[in-house]
């Protein structure tokens, strides 16, 4: 396993404050139980090998010929609010910070970086969310028995999901801060919510002083409509009492002078026992306006809680399989929230679903991690911004989930092993590009071809104008007959060409080894994070006496297609600035790689201009990090190289 070691030395030389990045030998704990042998994997739910059918091509089959007209101009009805390239991030389980992270604020791990390092460069920044029912326990202490940065009590497990408690050490934020000052992530934490007498604010205090302005949101409650149902609060427990109790932990930040940003909090994160309609019959919204820094609402389609606790309705990824091939499953999804984007503008904060995936309970095998799930993400996610959501994180939960977007080996297959990723983060790579960085973008749904519900369409606009379109085919069907050929024209005239790029699969049921624009993450246990493989850009000519643009989608796929040469290099800006250097346990392997386009742009903004690292004047996180813990530099990647023979390595 890739881990970056971040570490600042003072050099005899006179760099007397000079970050530099090094590496050595750690422990690693297992990520959730998993307990393989280290000669060969007895399976985890997040490499299931289960496969399902595709559905059969619907009958009647949708038209494969139909019109796409795009509006130009300041009176266009029915675009979204503007969206940020980052409205796609993700939810991170607390209890699995230090295996997706890092092991602590010294060793990060490297494909994650890569992971955060390709979304900000096409979506400008990332946002991700260190939370779940983990959250509501979580307890920071100066230290722990083992000096670990995070330790779970799975005695005092509780819930159906078996949420351990946790401790952790300040080292989970600096750690955070680290690879904010690499990435641009920018957090949201949870503030505990299980003892509303005894306030455990330290997150706050903390996080605020160690992430400074990449703190955006502290989440109150996680849940709170499922607290009585998980015994943790009376049956009687109602909206009414969780007003009462944010407006106690309000006046219990108020009164903390450790915490200077006291409107970062957000709620009410129902799961939808109770409806939004009786969250803001309390007054909530208004009542604690100053103190919000947005609503948020958590949601997954539905569950898989029969088959992994015994509880609720059963049910297989077969049968649902169907559900999550169509246009409908995002706007069901909407639908369950009638007006609450509008009445989140109305009292001026931005509506976000802070948690959601394929299912709860840890998603269905063959189904979360399958090139279905990827056109579902991609749909669902463009749905919500159409919606006027202004963000969607979807969660990441460790070995004992099927819907991971990415997923570290466990500890004792790290020598052999990398990372996985799934389905889900190709979703994220696609909607960051079709939204891009200009944190203008409008949403339009298209109701293409005439609405069908297989064929899903979008259009992206900045200032008036469409820049992008996204384009849907659900249907798999290896004849080639339900390939569509959408024609594209736009008010005034079309382009002399169109530049296209595709996520293809030859099955909606695929598992792994999806292409995007001819690059993939590959297969198990394969990426370090990076695209591999040749770029595959498709530029396709106009007609421009007809004013169109036929693009053909394959069956199953997916196109986005860039109006303009601004489009594309605002979606994707050359090559990704990424982490490649690898350590091993084994002294006598490899010792050090470094990927020499890396070493010539390790030192500024894009290219030479836009180094993930933060040594670049102007970025500051806080004014209570040291400069050295604040802003490590890849600059230490070239010294690191130099260390090569007095370092040890791990992997």
């Amino acid at each position: 396993m890739h881990l970056l070691l971040v570490h600042s030395l003072i050099f005899s030389f006179g760099l007397a404050r000079a970050a530099i990045t090094a590496y050595g030998p750690h422990v690693q704990s297992p990520l959730g139980t998993t307990t393989a042998a280290s000669a060969s994997y007895t399976g985890a739910a997040s490499y299931d090998q289960t496969i399902l059918t595709a559905p059969a091509p619907p009958n009647p089959p949708p038209p494969t010929q139909f019109g796409v007209e795009l509006q130009i101009g300041g009176n266009l009805s029915g675009l979204s609010i503007q969206q940020e390239g980052s409205f796609f991030g993700f939810s991170i389980e607390f209890s699995v910070t230090t295996q997706v992270l890092g092991l602590n604020s010294s060793f990060l791990q490297v494909p994650f970086l890569n992971l955060m390092a390709n979304l900000r460069e096409r979506g400008g920044s990332i946002k991700v969310r260190v939370g779940g029912n983990t959250q509501e326990t979580a307890t920071l202490v100066a230290s722990t028995p083992d000096g670990a940065a995070l330790e779970k009590d799975y005695g005092g497990s509780s819930n159906p999901t078996a949420t351990p408690p946790l401790v952790f050490t300040n080292e989970i934020i600096k750690m955070m801060a680290e690879i904010s000052a690499l990435t641009d992530v920018y957090w949201y934490m949870g503030v505990p919510f299980n003892d509303t007498q005894n306030w455990r604010l330290q997150i706050a205090e903390v996080g605020e002083a160690m992430l400074g302005s990449y703190l955006i949101g502290l989440q109150a409650g996680n849940e709170p409509d499922l607290y009585s149902r998980h015994g943790h609060r009376p049956n009687s427990y109602s909206p009414q009492d969780y007003h009462n109790e944010f407006g106690l932990l309000i006046g219990a930040m108020n009164a903390d002078s450790n915490i200077p940003n006291k409107n970062l909090l957000i709620g009410p994160n129902l799961a939808g026992v109770w409806s939004l309609p009786d969250i803001w019959q309390t007054g909530f919204a208004t009542d604690f306006n100053q103190n919000l820094a947005a609503l948020g609402v958590e949601r997954y389609p539905t569950d898989n809680c029969y088959a992994q606790f015994g509880i609720g309705t059963e049910r297989t990824g077969q049968e649902m399989f169907p559900s999550f091939l169509t246009h409908q499953a995002g706007i069901d999804i909407v639908n369950e929230f009638p007006g609450a984007a509008a009445y989140a503008q109305s009292v001026g904060k931005p509506f976000i679903m802070s948690e959601t995936n394929t299912a709860s309970c840890g998603g269905f095998p063959g189904l979360s991690d399958s090139f279905g799930a990827a056109l579902w993400g991609i749909d669902y996610a463009l749905q919500l911004a159409y919606s006027n959501f202004s963000t969607v994180l979807f969660h990441v939960g460790g070995q004992s989930v099927y819907y991971n977007p990415f997923t570290p080996p466990v500890r004792n297959q790290s020598t052999f092993h990398q990372w996985t990723i799934g389905p889900i983060y190709y979703s994220a790579l696609v909607v960051a590009e079709a939204l891009g960085s200009s944190n203008i973008a409008q949403v339009l749904d298209l109701q293409a071809n005439g609405g069908n519900d297989y064929t899903p369409g979008y259009a992206i606009y900045e200032n008036g104008q469409p820049v992008r379109v996204a384009l849907t085919n659900f249907i798999t069907d290896p004849s080639g007959n339900s390939n569509y050929t959408a024609s594209i024209s736009i008010g005034g005239t079309v382009p002399a060409q169109v530049q296209v790029k595709y996520l293809l699969a030859d099955s909606v049921s695929q598992t792994y080894n999806f292409t995007w624009a001819g690059q993939t993450f590959g297969g198990p246990f394969t990426s370090d994070g990076r695209l591999v493989g040749t770029l595959d850009i498709q530029t396709i000519p106009c007609d421009q006496v007809n004013n169109v643009c036929q693009v053909e989608v394959p069956a199953p796929g997916f196109a986005l297609v860039f109006l303009t040469d601004n489009a594309l290099a605002e979606s994707d800006q050359s090559s990704t600035m990424t982490f490649s250097t690898s350590t091993y346990t084994n002294l006598h392997g490899p010792t050090m790689t470094i990927d020499p386009s890396v070493l010539a742009t390790s030192n500024g903004e894009k290219g030479l201009a836009d180094a993930l690292a933060g040594t670049s004047q102007g970025r500051q996180m806080s004014n209570a990090l040291g400069l050295a813990q604040a802003l490590p530099s890849l600059v230490a990647v070239i010294a690191g190289a130099l260390m090569v023979g007095r370092l040890a390595l791990v992997r």
